[in-house]
């Protein structure tokens, strides 16, 4: 059996590749995961990129109830190691109501390889689908789409950048030997917790999709803005993905 992990870009069904739509129509079953009420959005966005693609009329599409993370396990990697495994029983679940199936896709947002844990939950596939031939197709990257719709470049002239997590950013502040930084994955807003003083923000939520929101400008300016356009995105759709990128520029510069 093989899975076949498509990434899907931000949700904006322009954002397949044509290998992304071959491979999707080459399967036998597609896992849509469902994450209850507040993001069904997410759901149903993948099922129209499916609507949107798939001509093969024999690929089933199958929604599967997604685990989520203990809130009373007080350890971080702890808590996602369980869910993980959570995640691959689900599958495993899924795809066992349907003997026969030789190749299954998942899609992915963004692409497999950064900030995403679907290759290492594949990993852990057990019984008959231990072993299991796992292949990639890559996918547009959500950092790509918000320097594309601020009209940046994601790095300085010569210079390097590092993608990190708010997580990371809060506890540790801002990295050492950078001057760029892209932050993902920031439920808290660790910008908050920065000094301003030099420090330019790109921000954007729902990148590449219809609701598309960006604001940017000096942090002590924009991030006062970003707080209150967040507050209302979330309130508004129930669910947010926003990412952004900071720069830091010293007085000599």
């Amino acid at each position: 059996m093989e899975l076949v992990l498509i990434g899907i870009g931000t949700g904006n069904p322009d954002h397949l590749t044509l290998q992304a739509v071959k491979a999707l129509n080459a399967v036998d079953l597609i896992l849509i995961p469902e994450k209850g009420e507040e993001k069904a959005d997410l759901a149903g966005l993948r099922r129209a990129i499916c609507a949107d693609v798939l001509t093969n009329p024999a690929v089933k599409i199958v929604g599967f109830e997604m685990p989520v993370r203990d809130p009373a396990n007080p350890g971080y990697l702890s808590r996602v190691n369980d869910w993980h495994d959570e995640i691959a029983g689900a599958w495993e679940a899924a795809i066992a109501a349907y003997p026969g199936t030789r190749r299954v896709a998942l899609l992915v947002w963004g692409d497999p390889s950064l900030y995403d844990s679907t290759l290492r939950i594949a990993a852990r596939l057990s019984g008959d689908l231990c072993g299991i031939e796992v292949s990639v197709v890559p996918g547009i990257m959500s950092p790509q789409v918000l320097a594309a719709a601020h009209r940046i470049p994601l790095n300085g002239l010569g210079a390097p950048f590092l993608v990190t997590t708010g997580r990371r950013l809060r506890e540790e502040g801002w990295p050492p030997g950078v001057d760029r930084v892209v932050v993902m994955l920031d439920g808290g807003c660790a910008f908050q917790d920065l000094p301003p003083e030099g420090v330019t923000i790109w921000w954007g939520a729902f990148v590449g999709m219809a609701n598309e929101i960006t604001e940017s400008g000096p942090l002590a300016e924009a991030g006062p803005r970003i707080l209150a356009r967040r507050e209302a995105a979330r309130a508004e759709h129930g669910w947010l993905m926003d990412i952004y990128i900071m720069e830091r520029k010293t007085p000599a510069e």
